[in-house]
């Protein structure tokens, strides 16, 4: 049985399309059991409006009395929000309750409560958040996009391992390519991280490193694993999001400029929707935390029942495919 502690409270459509989500997730695997945590009440509310005649031994609701709001200090948040969602939840994965926690809340708060409640792995330096981004070939993994900022080379080759085990053991592609993000494909080119980790990971045997990569060329799949510092991460990551949520606007508004261009969309719809769904986030689940002890996830504050559901299934996998077993082996090698 794999364990979820699911954070009922946090996101912008919490709790209704969180609990959506967890239902669904229940249907589609019967060896989930999910830990819903949050408002008692409020959850019950929202299950008897749902599913009223839902009953499960495989779902169990965990009262938090608090809630750890967006704009609250991450730090502060989690020393003192002792019974909120997030806490309680990364509690239950330290505790060994839990395999795993997802949460669509504070991105602050569940970057410094993985860190300092669940704990790292021994031998890695830092966790990165690692999202899967979609691509002309499928996708890729991007670490870190927003846990780091100030990584160092050593930690950059770090993250590349264990992105390619996530790749590997989850995604299954075998030996999976690994680039440096940088500002040309020459190896002198780049800032002075970029240039003392290129080497490093050039002469890591454990991974398949194939140089520099421009952002230009991730959109078209040129490896499989992104490596770079959280502030470069998060601007790609971002700036990915935004671009493809205006290009499907602008479509859809030329789509719409005429009466023949209105006819055209008819017949070209079934198509551009079944090429949009490969952009969809919903479809990748979460960005996991990888290196700690436990597994935590974090979701779009957006999200969805979909993206919920799809996250718990993550998990699953994660578990299944003993992704920390293998990420401890292949650090303290």
């Amino acid at each position: 049985m794999v364990n979820v502690a699911l954070d009922a409270m946090g996101g912008d459509n919490a709790p209704l399309e969180v609990i959506k989500g967890a239902l669904d997730a229940l249907k589609l695997n019967d060896s989930i059991k999910i830990y819903l945590l949050g408002d008692e009440e409020k959850i019950k509310e929202c299950m008897d409006n749902v599913a009223p005649i839902f009953s499960s031994d495989r779902l169990e609701i965990v009262h938090c009395s608090e809630v750890i709001e967006m704009a609250e200090p991450p730090v502060n948040a989690i020393r003192r929000k002792k019974d909120s969602s997030i806490v309680r939840g990364m509690n239950l994965v330290k505790e060994g309750v839990c395999d795993a926690f997802v949460s669509a809340g504070s991105t602050g708060a569940v970057l410094v409560g993985g860190q300092i409640l669940v704990g790292r792995i021994k031998g890695v330096d830092r966790a990165p958040l690692a999202p899967l981004i979609p691509t002309e070939k499928g996708v890729s993994i991007l670490v870190d996009c927003g846990a780091n900022v100030d990584a160092k080379p050593n930690q950059l080759v770090q993250f590349a391992k264990m992105g390619s085990i996530y790749m590997e053991h989850v995604m299954g592609i075998k030996n999976p390519s690994v680039g440096i993000v940088n500002i040309g494909a020459e190896e002198e080119k780049g800032n002075m991280l970029v240039k003392e980790t290129f080497p490093l990971l050039k002469n890591c045997p454990d991974i398949n490193f194939i140089g520099s990569v421009e952002a230009r060329d991730i959109p078209k799949g040129v490896c499989d694993v992104i490596v770079c510092e959280a502030f470069v991460g998060n601007v790609i990551l971002k700036l990915y999001e935004g671009v493809g949520s205006t290009l499907l606007k602008v479509i859809k508004g030329g789509l719409m400029t005429s009466i023949r261009s209105k006819l055209g969309a008819l017949l070209v719809k079934p198509a551009l929707k079944e090429t949009m769904k490969k952009f969809d986030a919903s479809e990748y689940g979460g960005a996991p935390l990888l290196g700690l002890n436990g597994l935590v996830v974090k979701t779009h504050g957006s999200s969805k029942a979909k993206e919920v559901t799809t996250t718990i299934l993550q998990c699953a996998t994660f578990k299944e495919a003993d992704i920390n077993g293998k990420i401890s082996a292949k650090i303290n090698i």
